[in-house]
């Protein structure tokens, strides 16, 4: 990364105005040394375990300190220990400091901040991280690819037996659907799988499943209720109007798609900073259900019976979450409404 900083310096390179760069990727620093960088962060939650007292949260076992209780992280509303970021507790606390000093080293060298939210979504830790930082930060909005939502989908099938997920979306009732993607480089164990794949068949609720690896533990999920899938366009599938839920494994990005859709969601989360994605989601905009515990394995019959509960269009309790979810909706397209007239005015 240095030498291209140096063909820079030596004019060896076209010329480049700034490096916009993930503060996670700590070798971003190596080129800012020669060129004005810019920072971009995913949440806003991130940089408060930094800038803040992020050095303080290293609790020991998750099983007997997991419900107590951190409130103060500046921006981070009152937080469980087991809500915290992976690298906060347990193992994760041997990597940690490493972690904390890259993304220091990173940001002091920043000449701006970038977060790839909104001000409605996360406005007490946007505020506290303006107020603690000396560069400018700013919130530009999810970077999602919205606008084109409106193009063909006439070629787009599953690969392995040809079916078009979205004509198979057509022809749901609404709310009906329940989406589930996990992600795509983290897993949960063979047994805790098998248990959701039960439970899911279990609840009689009609679902649409993208899985990227093995789909061998998925060969009687192909039916009239359900369908599995290698890959699909997220973004246009949570638009769909049958669609009524989200099965998320709460990556910043997937979180941001589900809000601009105005979809309720079903959490559960794995590593890092999808803990405390999902306590937003859950505690914070109240606009899902946590599906994993903090430890151990959620059975067959728990995700049944939770499935259906999150599925029925009936229940006040889950039509106020969806209203939740719809007014939320609205900022987050309100804010993508507002980058489109920036743009066009420049």
């Amino acid at each position: 990364m240095s030498c291209i900083g140096r063909e820079y310096m030596e004019e060896k390179i076209p010329y480049v105005a700034c490096v916009v760069h993930p503060l996670f990727t700590y070798r971003g620093d190596e080129l800012v040394d020669y060129i004005p960088g810019v920072s971009t962060i995913r949440n806003a939650d991130h940089p408060t375990f930094t800038y803040g007292d992020g050095r303080q949260v290293l609790p020991g076992v998750l099983e007997e300190r997991g419900d107590e209780l951190v409130d103060y992280i500046p921006g981070v509303s009152t937080i469980r220990i087991a809500d915290l970021p992976s690298l906060t507790h347990g193992d994760g606390r041997l990597v940690l400091p490493g972690v904390l000093e890259g993304i220091s080293s990173v940001s002091k060298k920043a000449q701006y901040l970038l977060f790839t939210t909104f001000h409605e979504l996360e406005a007490e830790a946007i505020d506290a991280i303006k107020a603690n930082l000396p560069i400018p930060v700013y919130h530009i909005g999810p970077a999602i690819s919205y606008l084109e939502l409106e193009e063909k989908n006439a070629s787009i099938t599953n690969s392995n037996n040809g079916v078009n997920y979205l004509q198979w979306l057509d022809s749901q009732p609404p709310y009906s659907v329940l989406y589930i993607s996990m992600g795509s480089f983290l897993w949960v164990s063979n047994a805790q799988m098998d248990e959701i794949i039960g439970g899911i068949r279990d609840s009689g609720v009609r679902c649409l499943w993208v899985s990227r690896g093995e789909t061998g533990q998925f060969k009687d999920c192909n039916d009239d209720m359900s369908l599995v899938v290698p890959w699909c366009d997220q973004l246009k599938v949570l638009c769909h109007s049958s669609i009524g839920a989200f099965w998320t494994h709460c990556g910043w990005n997937s979180t941001l798609e589900a809000v601009f859709a105005g979809v309720p969601m079903l959490t559960f989360p794995i590593f890092w900073d999808q803990v405390p994605i999902s306590k937003h989601i859950v505690e914070d905009w109240k606009i899902g259900w946590k599906v994993k515990k903090d430890v151990g394995v959620v059975t067959r019959s728990e995700i049944s019976e939770l499935v259906k509960r999150f599925m029925d269009n009936k229940s006040d309790e889950m039509n106020a979450t969806r209203q939740r979810a719809k007014e939320l909706q609205k900022s987050s397209q309100m804010t993508h409404l507002l980058q489109y007239c920036k743009r066009w005015a420049i």
